[in-house]
């Protein structure tokens, strides 16, 4: 029973179940937040993507130039005796329209194996294609059974092209640079030479070493 003020000592009964209660928030309110909530969640997703990718991007050009160093690193092989010291310098590439005739091209044959007449009998094959054969004999002490694949073609600055020509004869021939002025070759035998190409083959090798390389892309270049 409650006795208001005012009521001049009046009773009054409050009857029925109805009373104040917190209830849930609408639901307009929870969707809203349930969307803030997802964005949210969407967003540090995509900023843990970019900061992973960012890092292996890293690793990768990292790798990259770690590959460029070991290619720009790799040792030349010695030159012939009476040519200069070598210039450290790899084979420069080769602009098909400058390799010369066969006929134009002097090449000194030498056989750094341990199989006789090797360097004679190859050097009548080069001379029935057209090659002026100069030097025939043994490989220099510095080259002596220290060829392991076919073959060493070694050329200086002004022979570069006509390296490349006496080095499409035979496959898995090594290119290498000195510092001599002139433009003769030399084709030095290494253990695992058998026969030179027939010239359809050499041929086709010549046409895939003089053509242009494909331009790289700047996340692959060196």
């Amino acid at each position: 029973m409650l006795t208001p003020q005012g009521l001049k000592g009046k009773q009054y009964r409050v009857t029925g179940n109805a009373y104040p209660r917190l209830g849930r928030p609408p639901k307009k309110s929870r969707k809203v937040i349930a969307a803030l909530a997802a964005l949210l969640a969407l967003a540090l997703i995509g900023l843990g993507g970019v900061q992973l990718y960012d890092i292996f991007r890293g690793k990768d050009r990292n790798a990259s130039a770690q590959a460029c160093a070991d290619q720009s690193g790799k040792p030349l092989a010695a030159p012939t005796p009476g040519a200069p010291a070598a210039s450290g310098a790899p084979a420069a590439a080769v602009d098909p329209h400058a390799v010369p005739a066969p006929t134009a091209v002097t090449v000194n044959v030498y056989n750094a194996t341990t199989k006789a007449g090797l360097a004679g009998r190859t050097a009548d094959e080069l001379k029935k294609r057209g090659f002026v054969i100069g030097k025939v004999g043994n490989a220099p002490a510095e080259l002596d059974k220290k060829v392991p694949g076919t073959a060493q073609v070694i050329a200086g600055p002004t022979g570069a092209a006509a390296g490349t020509l006496v080095s499409s004869q035979i496959a898995g021939a090594t290119i290498t640079s000195d510092a001599r002025t002139d433009a003769s070759v030399d084709f030095v035998i290494g253990d695992s030479y058998n026969a030179l190409l027939d010239e359809n083959q050499a041929a086709a090798a010549l046409a895939l070493a003089t053509k242009p390389s494909p331009t790289p892309s700047a996340s692959g270049s060196c």
